[in-house]
């Protein structure tokens, strides 16, 4: 198992001794029956720390290190509205004009108002239009069928339909298919792929060099293995695979990459809108609307299972009202041992994670490899390591 451990991450001396970052990942792995982990930290000029344990996979016992390729899903997102953020500055997109003016598909929806006696969906057509802007934050609307128990059902009764929003655009916190939209947008207006235009704008730009949809065959001697909770407890290995390169792109999920690349983005938001080079990325404008509520006294980041095979309940915020960005969940209090309040976070659903930590000049990615999503033994690894690395400032 490889990793780099830097001296400014030694932590304080506790009742069981010194303890670093490795400490708490390897004892995590050991302690939690964690597969695999890497995580990441920075501050806004240069990488902290970055460690990976547990292994590829379990045929070839290859240990995992920082730079291990994950299936990063819902990561995706920020990138994704990253995207669309930049063709706003270009004057491409309006942040609040309908979305049909761009993409016809997005234009005179119906809601879902529930079911007939006979189990047919009822509909109507939404009183309010989606924007760019309630798509970047989550209120337009979509939902996905895993934390929606009426989107499940309308799934199950009208599966080739195209799926209705939930609730009026701008009612609302509901998290769904918004960004997966907004992929689409961005692929309308700029005339390229989401592949192609990450890595022209965002990607090349911040040097995000192991961030892509596609794994290339000399890459995927780096990726890692997904597992899966059993009813028993246990954790099954779903086989790697060559990659094959897929045939579209998902603004909602998709992306590999490995956690020194993702930082990279991180630290173009702690830095708003520069990459570390001092390369301009964002505005400052857009990185703003990255970094502060957009969805006034709305909640966000709590939902409920449908799907427990996929997904946990969640609640990264237990007890607090978290708000929402264009991209990202603002916690509006500060996390016991953590983050303080005003930081930005997200997770993909493989039980990836990351934050963003303005006051204290911090971002950190951690990812594993696992369903559900916020399985339990997951969540105590985040939260492990992100005392961890707090326990140094305090």
């Amino acid at each position: 198992m490889t990793r780099r451990t830097f001296a400014a991450f030694v932590l304080p001396a506790a009742s069981r001794g010194a303890m670093n970052l490795d400490s708490v990942l390897r004892e995590g792995v050991r302690r939690r029956g964690i597969p695999a982990v890497a995580a990441a930290v920075a501050d806004s000029r240069k990488l902290l720390y970055s460690g990976g344990f547990g292994v590829r996979d379990s045929a070839s016992k290859v240990g995992v290190s920082a730079s291990s390729i994950f299936s990063i899903a819902s990561m995706t997102k920020a990138i994704t509205t990253a995207a669309a953020l930049q063709l706003v500055e270009r004057g491409k997109l309006s942040l609040d004009a309908p979305a049909g003016k761009y993409l016809p598909a997005l234009a005179r929806l119906d809601v879902l108002e529930g079911f007939d006696e006979s189990g047919r969906p009822r509909l109507r057509h939404a009183r309010t239009e989606v924007t760019l802007r309630r798509l970047l934050s989550h209120t337009s609307g979509f939902a996905y069928d895993t934390w929606n128990g009426e989107r499940l059902r309308y799934s199950k009764v009208a599966a080739s339909a195209a799926a209705p929003l939930m609730t009026d655009p701008g009612t609302r916190w509901e998290y769904g298919t918004s960004t997966d939209w907004t992929g689409r947008l961005v692929e309308s207006v700029s005339g390229q792929n989401l592949e192609a235009y990450f890595q022209t704008h965002i990607l090349q730009p911040l040097g995000m060099l192991d961030t892509s949809f596609i794994v290339s065959r000399a890459k995927f001697a780096r990726k890692v293995s997904t597992w899966t909770r059993q009813p028993d407890g246990r954790l099954a290995e779903i086989p790697r695979k060559p990659p094959v390169p897929p045939t579209s792109y998902s603004g909602g999920g998709g992306l590999q990459s490995s956690v020194t690349s993702y930082i990279r983005f991180l630290q173009m938001i702690l830095r708003q809108g520069k990459a570390v080079s001092g390369r301009p990325v964002l505005s400052r404008e857009s990185a703003a609307l990255m970094s502060t509520n957009q969805i006034g006294e709305m909640t966000a980041g709590k939902m409920k299972t449908f799907k427990p095979d996929v997904s946990a309940d969640v609640d990264f915020h237990p007890g607090a009202e978290d708000r929402f960005t264009c991209g990202f969940l603002l916690n509006t209090e500060a996390y016991e041992k953590g983050r303080a309040a005003g930081s930005l976070a997200w997770a993909g659903l493989f039980n990836t994670f990351f934050w963003i930590d303005p006051k204290s000049d911090l971002c950190a990615v951690i990812a594993m490899q696992l369903l559900p999503f916020c399985d339990p033994e997951a969540m105590g690894m985040l939260r492990d390591f992100e005392r961890g690395v707090y326990s140094r400032l305090s």
